[in-house]
């Protein structure tokens, strides 16, 4: 941590150039002899990096930014915000500290947290902004997560662990058992401390093969922002037994969409098939990861056009965890019939059909955009269909 970065002059000319192109900024040079320009680069484009995802981090002054991969990897405030209401008690121990976006949000919550890092300058940069936020019940330690645990001998409300998903040569890898810390091999000793944990992992992860490899989940939590899928979240409670709720949530900024079950739920239930009637359903993806797709055509008594399209039907229209639309018409899929409806610019989708999306607007010469959109999907006859629709 080069502490010469926080001279007024320096944070002075981060503030004025951070709209400015980083190319530009090299070529012209920085005015500043007695540090390296790279360092000044590098906090310039992790602050420009931050603007959206840690606006809290980017509105502070004096906040020290680690590199573009810390920031690339690090939680957003939005999810952030999200883990630490669910956590409860006085204390929390996040095992694998970071930048330190989590903790902060945690020591909202809990009356002390502690930071492991075992990336000394990391850890130094985490110590300092959690002072400039004020944030002084957090306790940062320069030290390995599970060192930090076996030697301390207090027990803690609350683990939290988010395992790197890079190897020893900054190779991305998705496995729990790649990851480090191995929460597969380390789950016992993580409940012997705490009675809860919670385990942030990637969204590409398979969620039947995590089930299997880790013990007493109570909760997994499927979080997407603005239908994009950020993160899974595991709840390991000590000793529980019962069956997992699943707990989908799609942030967005007029409202947060929200469907619970339990897995239990999804394995014994079979949806209804029918034909399109009135209105069509798209589940968000944080319900499509899940693998929600018989029990939110059950809870929500809606019909289902084909065992692997996962979209759904109603008579009549009602509030719905992902994207509504009118059903206007619906057309076989051949090139004349499609021809007659005299439609050059639609909004195309996909489900359970054997043509890609770019393929379909070549083949039907269709322009992107506008208030109509095509569903090409396959229906419960295994008929491959047009759905005409307007948004509802």
């Amino acid at each position: 941590m080069n502490n010469s970065i926080l001279n007024i002059e320096i944070q002075e000319y981060i503030r004025n150039n951070i709209n400015s192109n980083i190319s530009d900024l090299l070529l012209k040079g920085v005015p500043f002899n007695d540090i390296d320009p790279k360092v000044i680069i590098e906090q310039l484009e992790a602050k420009q990096r931050s603007k959206k995802k840690l606006p809290t981090w980017f509105e502070t002054e004096n906040i020290y930014y680690s590199n573009k991969l810390n920031i690339e990897q690090t939680s957003s405030e939005i999810t952030a915000n999200y883990k630490a209401n669910l956590a409860h008690g006085k204390s929390l121990i996040d095992l694998t500290g970071g930048f330190g976006i989590d903790t902060f949000y945690f020591s909202k919550r809990l009356e002390h947290v502690t930071h492991c890092e075992i990336n000394t300058e990391l850890s130094n940069i985490a110590k300092h902004n959690f002072e400039v936020l004020e944030a002084t019940n957090i306790e940062c330690l320069n030290t390995n997560g599970i060192d930090a645990l076996k030697q301390t001998d207090k027990p803690f409300d609350w683990i939290y662990v988010d395992p790197s998903r890079r190897d020893d040569n900054k190779r991305k890898v998705f496995l729990l058992s790649d990851c480090t810390p191995n929460v597969k091999t380390f789950q016992g000793l993580f409940l012997k401390y705490a009675k809860r944990v919670m385990v942030k992992t990637s969204p590409l992860l398979d969620i039947k093969a995590t089930l299997k490899d880790l013990k007493f989940v109570k909760e997994l939590h499927v979080i997407a922002v603005n239908n994009e899928v950020k993160e899974l979240l595991w709840i390991l409670e000590r000793d529980f037994e019962n069956t997992v709720s699943v707990k989908t949530i799609n942030i967005q900024k007029e409202k947060t969409q929200t469907f619970e079950y339990n897995i239990k739920e999804e394995q014994l239930t079979e949806a209804e098939l029918r034909e399109p009637l009135a209105y069509l359903y798209e589940p968000n993806v944080a319900i499509l990861k899940a693998g929600a797709f018989n029990v939110i055509s059950t809870k929500l008594k809606l019909q289902k056009l084909h065992k692997h399209s996962h979209l759904y039907t109603s008579k009549e229209l009602i509030e719905f965890p992902g994207r509504r639309f009118k059903i206007v018409k619906e057309l076989p899929f051949n090139k004349k019939a499609f021809t007659k409806e005299n439609i050059s610019k639609a909004n195309v989708a996909t489900r359970n059909f054997p043509l890609s999306v770019s393929d379909i607007r070549k083949k039907l010469k269709l322009k992107d955009g506008g208030n109509t959109y095509l569903f090409f999907t396959t229906d419960k006859r295994h008929s491959k269909v047009i759905l005409v629709c307007a948004k509802a």
